[in-house]
């Protein structure tokens, strides 16, 4: 089947499988009273990761989905991390002991939005709250166009070390349309800040499917990118959805790149990243050789959470700040997304939970096979029920929707095993979508796929 017919019948809406259940099937049934059920339940020495959201910006971009506002308060700043340590404290008293944790990711919006005491005093709670030591990663999201004078200072105190730098695309066209305006310089400047305060590994984000774009701007883009030498690269597929963001409203005076389009986008950014000797992860990650996360690829250590892929393995991710979603064995717990109603909850009752999902044998049996396609481009169906105990015929649902994309050449089966082929790839999700059993094929939620 030629690429254009392929991509009429499976350019479709689809999540992007960060976890299982998605987002989508979260309800209030799950409240803080829930979770704080769940915290209690959580083993001593349960290895954990912790997430903090900043949903500040110093200027919004038109094409961001994130959940983030600006904010140039001094009073709001101090008063969002103040119920962040409030937070971290009421966390820690439902625990009741303190867990040692392998990861920490700072994620926003902006977290340098906070000034430097303030994210100070967070990672202070932290550390009085849980384990934290040497072999604990600390990330950070940073904003090359807003790094402070002392940005340098502040991530070394932090401990950061690793750092992802938004880039999207570099072409004044592209940065006018998104609101963006940001330098090569500035990026290779942010970087080699970060790099200096003690960063082994940077990653840069690029977005393919923007308004103005196309493949000689992407191309241009990445030229410049692999001058800076990041080690690992996120390639992301622009998500619009205005009728979620209703930011992304500014964008509509603008003909978006259509599916053809984005798609020899995706196809081209590829290919020159693995020229340059990237290692492809998955559906949009790439890194050098030698990084952990290239020598991950094809074993069970390569993971997939809310920040994407990831070599956290950590029984337990806790999330504070608005909108921050937790992961525990028993399901997922997502605070009040609204800024104002997460310092209300938080301020008055001590937890912000507004809704979540607790999970059945069958979604973490479904979560396992989804993570592994998107992880591996294969997965043993048979071998996973069985390690779970499973009857693999409560997976008989996705064979009949595997079949058409077997003809069309998009995965290869042999048996119970399921593989992406190289043409498969741009439509990795639609392979994944097959054993979502909650997915609504008609619902607009969701971005397109490719």
């Amino acid at each position: 089947m030629d690429t254009f017919s392929l991509l009429a019948r499976y350019d479709l809406r689809l999540p992007r499988y960060t976890s299982y259940p998605t987002a989508a099937q979260f309800d209030t049934r799950v409240n803080a009273k829930t979770y704080r059920r769940w915290l209690g339940a959580i083993p001593e020495g349960a290895s954990t990761s912790l997430y903090l959201h900043v949903p500040f910006c110093a200027s919004l971009c038109w094409f961001c989905g994130c959940n983030t506002s600006v904010v140039h308060s001094v009073g709001a700043l101090e008063r969002y991390a103040r119920a962040m340590v409030a937070e971290i404290e009421s966390v820690a008293a439902a625990i009741g002991h303190r867990l040692p944790v392998r990861h920490i990711h700072w994620g926003g919006g902006t977290p340098t939005a906070l000034p430097a005491p303030l994210m100070q005093a967070i990672d202070a709670a932290l550390r009085r709250y849980f384990i934290i030591d040497g072999a604990t990663e600390i990330a950070i999201e940073l904003d090359p166009r807003t790094l402070p004078g002392t940005a340098e200072v502040d991530l070394r105190a932090l401990g950061i070390g690793r750092a992802s730098l938004g880039v999207q695309d570099f072409s004044p066209l592209v940065q006018e349309a998104i609101g963006r305006h940001q330098s090569v310089a500035e990026t290779r400047d942010a970087a080699t800040v970060a790099r200096a305060a003690g960063a082994r590994s940077i990653n840069l984000d690029l977005v393919y499917g923007l308004p103005q774009q196309t493949v000689a701007s992407l191309e241009a883009t990445i030229a410049s990118v692999l001058e800076i030498e990041p080690d690992r690269i996120a390639l992301y597929g622009y998500a619009h959805v205005p009728w979620m963001q209703k930011r992304q409203a500014v964008l509509a005076g603008f003909d978006l790149p259509d599916a053809a389009a984005r798609l020899c986008q995706q196809t081209r950014a590829a290919a020159m990243l693995v020229e340059a000797g990237y290692r492809r992860i998955g559906l949009d990650h790439f890194a050098k050789p030698d990084d952990p996360m290239a020598q991950a690829r094809g074993t069970p250590r390569l993971r997939r959470n809310f920040q994407g892929y990831t070599l956290d393995d950590a029984a337990v991710l806790i999330g504070f700040g608005a909108s921050a979603i937790s992961a525990l064995p028993q399901g997922y717990a997502q605070n009040a997304t609204r800024t104002i109603e997460y310092l209300d909850a938080i301020e008055t009752a001590t937890l912000a939970t507004a809704r979540g999902i607790a999970r059945t044998a069958q979604d973490d049996l479904r979560s396992r096979i989804i993570e592994r396609l998107m992880c591996d481009l294969t997965v043993d169906v048979a071998s996973i029920a069985d390690a779970a105990g499973m009857d693999g015929a409560t997976l008989d649902d996705a064979w009949p929707q595997l079949e058409p994309l077997e003809t069309d050449g998009l995965i290869r089966r042999n048996g119970a095993v399921v593989t992406i082929t190289e043409a498969g790839w741009p439509f990795l999700r639609c392979v994944a979508a097959c054993f979502d059993q909650y997915l609504d094929p008609q619902a607009s939620r969701h971005a397109a796929a490719i």
